[in-house]
């Protein structure tokens, strides 16, 4: 239980910001005393917690673009009403990550948890997101945002589906890539990732139903609760910084993660 909550918390700390949550839940399972990868069921079910997180805050907004969607299509209001074309964007945006979970479940489960790719990963990406950060023109908000650009930003929240890339860092560097405004942009990939982790935490959840997992389904509650509460306080911190701040600081802690688990690797202090 006590490994759960540690995770549970971890999970809160990292998902929303651009650090990649499931590599620090990976790298963390290594030097829990059961030494072993939390896995991707565990990683998938603790992220409705925090994507729970993201309902509550951003709760007027989802409402508000849920209810115009369904008056659009049924004609009530105008099909090019700002939110109800959000809405639209969304679901567009949610296809590429459906699609290649599907396609690449098994990687996602054992290749991809590599820790080897993880630490790519997280350098990498990092080096991208500072380029990013430092090169985008930011000057595009959300009412700016089409359906090109919809696709584009799906296929970076796909990218996620590596440990080590970030679901927020990943839409966060296509929108930077795109011109949009850090705020812009952060705002759109916690709403595109709604669809995409409740389904996957609720599939995994109906998958891992009756089988051995590395933490029972009270120890798993748990840490989903934990990662819940923590989100709301990171988004609030998250939303307020990035209006003022650059990403520098999370890109430097990428470098340096990817860097320390490279040198880790190489010793053999721990195994891949």
């Amino acid at each position: 239980m006590l490994e759960a909550l540690i995770l549970g918390l971890v999970q809160g700390l990292t998902e929303f910001l651009p650090i990649s949550s499931s590599a620090h839940l990976r790298i963390l399972g290594e030097f829990l005393p059961g030494a072993q990868d939390p896995g991707a069921a565990f990683t998938a079910i603790t992220q409705i917690g925090t994507e729970a997180a993201v309902v509550v805050f951003f709760w007027r907004d989802i409402v508000r673009i849920i209810s115009h969607w369904f008056r659009a299509l049924f004609g009530r209001i105008p099909r090019n009403d700002r939110d109800a074309r959000m809405g639209w964007l969304i679901i567009i945006g949610s296809i590429p990550i459906v699609v290649l979970g599907i396609l690449f479940q098994d990687e996602i489960e054992t290749t991809f948890r590599s820790l080897w790719i993880v630490a790519t990963m997280l350098v990498v990406f990092g080096i991208i997101l500072g380029l990013a950060d430092w090169a985008g023109a930011k000057n595009r908000t959300l009412d700016q945002l089409n359906v090109p650009h919809g696709v584009l930003f799906g296929l970076a929240q796909a990218l996620a589906l590596i440990p080590g890339v970030s679901r927020s860092g990943g839409t966060i560097t296509m929108g930077l890539l795109l011109g949009y405004e850090r705020a812009a942009a952060a705002r759109y990939a916690f709403l595109l990732a709604i669809p995409a982790v409740f389904g996957s935490g609720f599939y995994q959840l109906f998958k891992s139903w009756g089988e051995p997992t590395v933490y029972g389904p009270i120890e798993t509650a748990a840490a989903t609760l934990v990662a819940f509460v923590v989100a709301i306080l990171v988004i609030a911190f998250f939303m307020n910084w990035i209006s003022r701040h650059s990403f520098l600081p999370f890109v430097i802690y990428r470098i340096a993660l990817g860097g320390v688990l490279f040198w880790l690797l190489f010793t053999g202090a721990i195994a891949a």
